[in-house]
């Protein structure tokens, strides 16, 4: 097996499918090999590897720089660079224990479209070396890669792209700049490379409340990794008011169990409510059993939910208002505000599979055609296996809702019967999501790969949409059944409703609200905390046994001298990290995040508390991954987080109407008001919320009772249909001035701040005058 590397770049080469390929390879290694001009061979226990540096000669940088359209430095930006919390504590004369002094901070250039024959009016062209960015640099050489053929053109037998996808080549990765770990001796931090930079500065745990430096992670990374870490910063500290905010409704709640009028008259109430069983073989029992279960309940359940429930919808919208004036700053600071993508090469696997060509009537080129007919058909079949899979998580939702009323059947006569059950059937919901979500993933790059999408944005579009739409009911089907279903069917006694013979379930004396909270701690916070220790223990794994793997074969040297540890080649610790594989999982996880704290957030005001402590977690997880145990990726432009940002819009809006069901119609809140409102006292409300049983279902003289605005006949009462014209107009008048504020806030916070609109007109007028220039000096030189 041969290992290919070129200069910041390194390319593997495996067993080669097609012999002529693995010839010309070969010839190539053979002759670099000879005359020792970038080759190197590694002995891996049977396995020889060989690494080829490769470089780009000064003219093809320049020729492939016009071509791809980089951006060149015109004049260093002297505006200082700050942030909103940066100007806020300023203006508070707070001290900014965030800041840190991050060494070699990239400058900030206005800059235009590099032209070969404007050279010189460009900054920095003294240096050929240095005139190109390394990231750039990158970028050139893997556009040569993937644009260079290596067999027929009319089989799509182009680019390094599908020569690693046939595993003609095993790897195509630029090399980190040196090592992570900082030197042993003291060094002035000016003379430190990028990655100990990165590592020392931000990577480390130490730095969790220190500003991320997003210039450096954009230099060495490229802008669509540091626009991902950028989002995780913005929404973390965003998080930190809704997590402040959740923290003080959560000690209300705690302020209600101790004075809440309706908890004490239910605690003494004694014997004085006898509630019906609650399964066919269950006994009847007394509602003050349920004491701490229903002080419990008002932690969740109260009045300040309400408004927690507003502020956290027009948070949401806030927050995406901001962040796309945030990316709208960023992308111009780091020249990607005009940024449109060039025209996309084919992905190795549509050319590889495509059954024939057509000519391009653009470039007039030869390329290969899949027929949309076709195409449409196994994308309507690929949704099909999309309800299909939608219907078996419906089915082990289900499930679940029978294990939990078979298993209260079962452990009836425990005083915690329905605690158990809920919280056991939470624990067995989570194992279910986390394996129907690994199946899923594998199954939805089946069917994305299959549906023939000819480039990579519609390939990761098309996965992107299949994954969350299938996830969004994976991990919500639970709570929103909790949330709006559970206890709406039960019935009332002597009528009860079945679900294949087995009584509905019902929410518990204490309401669904508690329940729905449970939920959402037990999945939320579970999911959070296994995926942060796969993060942590599965790289270290994987990299262990990777370079086990690849662990070279002794030297003599090394076998004479057994404590000596061999030194290996920057290209060869390179080879042994692990493949980067994408910000999709990263972002997957986030958008989900964002999804329980603001769908549900009604139910569990700590939500954003425990959201904000994992992403404080997350950003130093990932960047450990990227900065020590990822392959360095080839650096992509990005003008911001795509189809995400669409994504959080949905989740934003949806979250508006949830909450507004959510307060009306699973809360106590509104029959609270309206007991309060007709009353005037909360005095013997618990005994307004419970029903008597029908005179038929009782075998003796005991009158039992149950949840629900019913008259002895089980009909619903006057009260029942107040509440629920109260309850719908809630919900009407709830989203329209929610949505409303929402759309004055849209309307207020402009998406590009002004000071930006004014640096890129002043950058448009800097390239117009150089260009303008040069074509003054070329008009002299030809008239002399």
């Amino acid at each position: 097996r041969f290992v290919w590397t070129y200069v910041n770049t390194a390319i593997a080469l495996g067993s080669a499918p097609k012999q002529s390929v693995r010839d010309r390879l070969n010839e190539v290694v053979s002759a670099r090999l000879k005359s020792n001009s970038g080759a190197k061979e590694v002995l891996q226990g049977k396995t020889k590897t060989t690494y080829v540096l490769l470089s780009a000669p000064w003219n093809v940088l320049c020729y492939y720089a016009e071509e791809i359209s980089l951006r060149v430095p015109l004049q260093v930006v002297t505006t200082p660079i700050s942030n909103w919390s940066e100007k806020i504590l300023e203006k508070l004369h707070i001290p900014n224990i965030m800041a840190q002094d991050v060494p070699n901070l990239p400058p900030d250039y206005y800059t235009c479209q590099f032209h070969t024959n404007k050279l010189e009016r460009f900054l920095g062209h003294e240096n050929k070396d240095t005139f190109f960015k390394t990231t750039q640099r990158h970028q050139i050489l893997y556009e040569i890669l993937a644009r260079t053929p290596y067999g027929s053109l009319t089989r799509g037998e182009v680019g390094i792209g599908r020569l690693v996808s046939e595993n003609v080549l095993t790897a195509a990765f630029p090399l980190h700049e040196g090592p992570s770990e900082m030197p042993k001796t003291p060094v002035d931090p000016q003379s430190l490379n990028m990655r100990q930079i990165l590592h020392h500065y931000w990577a480390r745990w130490a730095c969790w409340r220190k500003y991320q430096p997003l210039d450096h992670i954009r230099e060495y990374f490229g802008e669509k990794i540091a626009l991902y870490f950028a989002w995780l910063g913005f929404y973390t500290g965003w998080l930190l008011p809704a997590a402040v905010v959740g923290f003080i409704i959560f000690l209300f709640g705690i302020w209600l169990m101790v004075t809440d009028v309706a908890a004490e008259e239910l605690c003494s109430s004694g014997d004085a409510f006898v509630m019906c069983p609650l399964c066919n073989i269950c006994s009847y029992w007394n509602l003050s059993s349920i004491c701490y279960t229903y002080k419990a309940g008002l932690l969740f359940d109260n009045g300040g939910t309400v408004f927690f429930s507003i502020f956290m919808s027009l948070w949401a919208v806030t927050f995406l208002e901001y962040w796309k004036r945030t990316s709208s700053i960023l992308s111009h600071r780091w020249d990607c505000s005009e940024f449109e993508e060039i025209e996309e090469r084919p992905r190795p696997e549509f050319t590889a599979l495509a059954p024939m060509t057509v000519r391009n009537p653009v470039t007039g080129a030869e390329e290969p055609y899949f027929p949309e007919t076709q195409r449409l058909s196994r994308t309507l079949t690929g949704n099909m296996v999309i309800i299909l899979m939608i219907a078996i998580v419906l089915i082990f939702l289900i499930a679940i809702i029978l294990y939990r009323t078979i298993l209260s059947i079962i452990i009836y006569r425990s005083q915690n019967a329905g605690r158990i059950a809920s919280l056991t059937g939470s624990m067995l919901n989570l194992l279910v999501i986390l394996l129907l979500s690994r199946l899923y993933t594998y199954l939805a790059q089946i069917l994305t790969r299959w549906e023939m999408h000819r480039t990579q944005t519609k390939y990761e579009n098309a996965f992107i949409l299949k994954v969350f739409i299938f996830q969004f009911v994976n991990f919500y089907s639970s709570p929103v059944y909790i949330a709006f279903f559970k206890g709406r069917f039960v019935g009332y006694p002597g009528n009860y409703n079945t679900l294949l013979g087995i009584r509905n379930e019902d929410c518990g004396a204490s309401g669904c609200l508690i329940e729905l909270a449970q939920e959402l701690l037990v999945i939320m916070v579970g999911k959070q905390v296994i995926s942060n220790i796969q993060e942590f223990v599965l790289p270290k794994l994987k990299t262990w046994w990777h370079r086990r793997k690849l662990k070279p074969a002794p030297s003599q040297e090394v076998i004479d001298e057994p404590d000596r540890q061999p030194e290996l080649s920057p290209w060869e610790a390179n080879y042994q990290l692990l493949v980067c594989e994408g910000l999709f999982d990263e972002y997957l996880e986030m958008v989900l995040q964002f999804g329980f704290i603001t769908i549900f957030v009604a139910a569990c005001p700590l939500a954003p508390l425990f959201a904000l402590i994992n992403n404080w977690v997350e950003v130093r997880l990932d960047a450990q991954k990227f900065v020590c145990e990822y392959r360095r990726p080839v650096v992509e432009r990005a003008q911001d987080i795509g189809i995400w940002l669409t994504i959080l819009k949905f989740i934003s809006y949806l979250a508006v109407i949830s909450n507004a069901f959510l307060i009306a119609f699973t809360s106590d809140f509104l029959p609270r008001l309206y007991y309060r409102y007709t009353t005037g006292s909360m005095r013997g409300y618990i005994d307004f919320t419970l029903s008597a049983a029908p005179a038929n279902f009782t075998q003796s003289h005991m009158t039992c009772r149950y949840r629900g605005l019913r008259d002895d006949k089980g009909q619903p009462t006057q009260d029942y249909y107040h509440l629920l014209a109260i309850r719908l107009s809630f919900v009407i008048i709830f989203e329209h001035v929610v949505l409303l504020i929402g759309r004055i806030i849209d309307w207020m916070v402009p998406d590009i701040p002004e000071e930006v609109e004014i640096k890129i007109k002043r950058e448009h007028y800097m390239a117009k005058e150089a260009l303008a220039e040069n074509q003054v000096r070329q008009n002299i030189l030809y008239y002399h």
